[in-house]
């Protein structure tokens, strides 16, 4: 779980315009931040089987909000995958 300062830096560096919270490049964002503390406790606790299907959800739903950008706006879906380091 993330705490409320390292979502506000996640959005303040991803942010569309002045009150943005809520864009897909957000969104994408900080599921991405949770993937990865999650696959750190995944790599831990292997048997964790409820965390590895909430992982799945969250790898899931991040997969259709980049295909959802890159529909809709190819630059800012490439901007995106370079920041947060993912490949195609």
């Amino acid at each position: 779980m993330l705490t409320t300062k390292q979502k506000t830096k996640i959005v303040d560096d991803f942010k569309v315009n002045e009150k943005d919270t809520g864009s897909a490049e957000v969104q994408i964002a900080l599921l991405s931040e949770e993937i990865d503390k999650l696959l750190k406790h995944l790599q831990k606790h292997k048997k964790d089987v409820s965390s590895r299907r909430g992982l799945l959800k969250m790898v899931s739903n991040r997969r259709k909000l980049l295909k959802f950008l890159k529909r809709t706006n190819e630059e800012s879906y490439k901007k995106v995958i370079k920041k947060v380091g993912l490949e195609k």
